[in-house]
């Protein structure tokens, strides 16, 4: 009586978005079902089933060029890449996650199945060339991090964050839903593809309409990314958050936001001259701005916000350079940075992570000062995460800078590489102080404790090797992201 047809599906794209959202499902009936004293099965649980989404994500590396629900979702090399990165970051957090927790005394399960929501959202961002896919993504990954943030319940700063977030985030979402529907309405579609393709075909009325929803779009991605000038929520939010919690906002909601933007900037086709000279300014006052900002700031999580905000114009430039360049060197740029990026901030922020006591946060220069003589476990991973954040060599953080000056001059931005260079030199100011400041002697070092084992001492380890090991094998690192990607599912900036 009905002829409905029967969709074909490409397990191999949704096998890894089905298994980390059916493990939240998971974590969250253990939660109800377990006591709230022991979150061991939770971590556990949730740990496995991202490490099975990375092994699926591994699995289908080659075969680029799938799609699924009428294109909703693709598969190329780049977007598989960034999910894994999510996947990893993920599984980091949750890792260390837990001992912190109790250490605030907020031992609330339900921040696993949350995080790994927001972790598909993120996924969904990435894997997708379907601006209202974009949109979904983007808000499942911040519903759930709008609750996260405001974990520690009796804390003023931790209501103050997670409002704030909340505010600015719903508005930066109007920003881009209006950009949305402003696209949808000069071209008809939501796909980018047929975006980029329509632009020979619009009218002077439509033209116009589809820069102001890209423009839109833009401001909307910058809001998420922590672009300056719209970087003011970042700092607050970052301070207020528990720190598990900004560790997974700096790291998997910056994959997930830049690399969406990637995908619109891939195919903005023509209006890349429009927008490329905008964007260099965002840039240039997002390196210089965050970095200027970092010096200033006596709290080590405020430092490390500015410190993510500067990172996101280092990505800014690299962006631009690939939309003028217009080949997969770019792509390979772009991943290899946000890995590095992301192995350094997890990091740092579970040795930071350790400072929590009886519900205190305690994340100063002074509860900082004398750590080398209390752990010198988290001392030499935190100098290293430090070394590696300025961007010295042997370091992951070398290379990367490194990738991204060459894609500039390459393409010819000149400029962007010099002002890059110099709000380098500046993060060395506050690199270097965290590092000498945990490095230095501390009078009351008898009377204060930071155990460094287990979880957290795993986690930072992890993240320390990582940092070597990425920077030891860049070469075939750079060469597995480099596969070409599908003319028609995949980006190819294109005038």
């Amino acid at each position: 009586m009905f002829d409905f047809p029967v969709p074909q599906l490409e397990w191999k794209i949704l096998l890894p978005l089905i298994l980390v959202p059916v493990t939240g499902l998971l974590a969250l009936v253990i939660e109800m079902i377990l006591p709230r004293r022991d979150n061991a099965l939770l971590t556990a649980v949730s740990i496995v089933g991202l490490l099975l989404a990375g092994v699926a994500l591994l699995f289908t590396g080659q075969d680029v060029g799938l799609t699924t629900g009428n294109n909703m979702l693709i598969h190329d090399t780049v977007g598989t890449a960034l999910q894994v990165v999510i996947v990893g970051s993920t599984a980091l957090v949750v890792l260390f996650s837990d001992r912190y927790l109790r250490q605030k005394k907020v031992p609330f399960g339900e921040f696993y199945p949350l995080v790994l929501w927001s972790a598909t959202g993120a996924m969904i961002m990435v894997g997708t060339t379907n601006l209202l896919m974009i949109f979904l993504g983007l808000e499942i990954l911040s519903i759930s991090l709008y609750v996260m943030a405001g974990m520690s319940r009796t804390e003023l700063k931790s209501e103050e964050s997670a409002m704030k977030y909340f505010l600015l985030g719903a508005f930066a979402s109007g920003f881009l839903l209006y950009g949305i529907a402003l696209t949808y309405g000069a071209t008809g579609s939501l796909q980018l593809e047929a975006i980029r393709s329509s632009w020979p075909h619009l009218d002077g009325e439509g033209r116009l309409f589809l820069a102001a929803g890209l423009g839109l779009m833009l401001i909307g991605f910058s809001f998420k990314s922590g672009f300056v000038p719209f970087h003011q929520w970042t700092p607050d939010v970052y301070e207020g958050a528990p720190t598990n919690v900004t560790a997974f906002m700096a790291t998997v909601s910056k994959v997930g936001a830049l690399g969406a933007l990637w995908r619109v900037l891939s195919y903005s086709g023509h209006l890349n001259d429009l927008f490329v000279p905008a964007l260099g300014v965002v840039a240039i006052l997002t390196m210089l701005g965050g970095n200027i900002m970092a010096l200033a700031q006596r709290d080590v999580k405020r430092v490390l916000a500015y410190s993510s905000i500067a990172h996101a114009g280092y990505v800014l430039v690299a962006l631009i350079a690939h939309g003028k360049m217009g080949d997969d060197t770019g792509n390979a740029t772009l991943v290899f940075y946000l890995l590095s990026y992301s192995l350094m901030t997890v990091g740092s922020f579970a040795v930071v992570s350790m400072f929590a006591r009886n519900g205190r946060e305690a994340t100063s220069y002074d509860d900082l000062r004398g750590l080398w003589s209390r752990s010198r476990g988290a001392a030499i991973c935190l100098v290293v995460f430090m070394l590696s954040l300025i961007g010295l060599p042997v370091f992951a953080g070398f290379f990367s800078k490194l990738f991204v000056l060459r894609d500039a001059v390459t393409a010819g931005l000149t400029p962007l590489a010099i002002v890059l260079a110099v709000s380098s030199i500046i993060s060395v100011v506050y690199y270097l102080r965290i590092a000498l400041t945990a490095l230095a002697p501390d009078e009351t070092v008898e009377s204060r404790t930071t155990p460094f084992g287990g979880s957290v001492a795993f986690t930072a380890a992890l993240c320390a090797l990582g940092v070597i090991a990425v920077s030891i094998f860049y070469t075939p690192l750079m060469q597995s992201l480099q596969f070409e990607q599908p003319t028609q599912s995949g980006p190819v900036a294109q005038k």
